[in-house]
């Protein structure tokens, strides 16, 4: 018996469970690799969902990725939604779980969790510290593995064919990406900025304008095409080249291909730090200490108002030149 114990201890069967935002994913990958490196015989799988399961595509800290569907984003009718999910649960159940982790403890992740059956469940508290990064927060859940110490960098890896038609279709460089999209109205710089923003930076090198596609009005999926036209009409240069991200797959590609980023706090900001890219990122009203750039040289932006409206060209100007001095 002390003999199977200490084996399964060495080989534990851990699930790591992230429902949440894109941005949040790609801050538990530290926490990911970190397991592999500590427990190289377990068995480690996440369960996601369809809307960031990309962050975790070509992860080989990854024995297995899950992946559902929430009720509010399903694309088919409701019976086959919850005969997927049905099934889903049932695979999960039958891998007899030691522990399934939970870095973002919301009710339904909690609720989520302990229905797989597994034979712990481990959390963080949900108050987050003053001065903890959402990294370091997502870290917690190891200490039960043996992890100490400060996590890595985050980690996400592009898909070579998708990156490699993007720079046939934009053609050589440098670039510098300039993403407009934001969910949160606070998070929203004004349009007229971007443009003027824009058409300064590419005097001295391409601007890739990426922005999510689809109307605005979209309940699903609201998307920025219109503000998208604003942007490169008021911008009115050819070197600000157009380029739509309908999926993660495409933003990432994206991505990979600047050389240094502007963008809003949120998913493509945490994107950007995980490919090793220097960010200028604009904060509303989100804390800067625990969303900030992870592991990579950045520039933040807030305005005391905690309203993007509220930030000067100027100072986005001024940190995109200190950043580029920088590197």
């Amino acid at each position: 018996m002390a003999a199977d114990a200490a084996a399964r201890a060495l080989t534990p069967r851990i699930l790591v469970l992230r429902r949440d935002n894109i941005g949040d994913l790609v801050c538990t990958t530290p926490l990911l690799a970190a397991l592999r490196a500590r427990l190289p015989q377990a068995w480690l799988g996440a369960l996601v969902t369809t809307y960031n399961a990309e962050v975790l595509a070509g992860n080989a800290a990854l024995d297995e990725v899950f992946v559902y569907e929430k009720l509010k984003h399903r694309s088919g009718g409701l019976i086959s939604h919850l005969r997927t999910r049905i099934a889903q649960m049932s695979r999960l159940r039958a891998r007899e779980l030691d522990c399934v982790l939970v870095p973002a403890p919301s009710p339904q992740s909690l609720k989520l969790a302990r229905s797989l059956k597994p034979a712990q469940v481990i959390s963080v508290p949900s108050s987050v510290p003053a001065r903890q990064h959402e990294v370091e927060r997502a870290f917690e859940v190891g200490k039960a593995f043996g992890l100490v110490g400060k996590p890595g960098a985050l980690q996400i890896f592009p898909d070579a064919q998708r990156s490699a038609e993007l720079q046939s279709q934009l053609g050589g460089g440098p670039f510098v990406a300039v993403h407009i999209s934001a969910r949160r109205p606070a998070q929203r710089w004004p349009l007229d900025r971007y443009a003027a923003l824009a058409a300064a930076l590419s005097e001295q090198q391409k601007v890739m304008l990426l922005w999510s596609p689809g109307a605005k009005d979209d309940a699903r999926h609201p998307g920025d095409d219109e503000a998208a036209a604003m942007v490169l009409g008021a911008a009115k240069s050819a070197r600000v080249i157009p380029v739509a991200t309908p999926d993660l797959k495409t933003l990432i590609a994206a991505l990979s291909l600047a050389d240094r980023v502007v963008c809003p706090d949120g998913g493509a900001m945490h994107l950007a730090a995980a490919l090793g890219k220097p960010v200028v990122a604009l904060f509303g009203d989100s804390p800067v200490a625990r969303w900030r750039p992870w592991g990579v040289p950045h520039r933040v932006l807030q305005p005391d108002s905690r309203d993007l409206a509220d930030l000067a060209l100027d100072a986005v100007l001024g940190a995109c030149a200190d950043l580029a001095r920088a590197g």
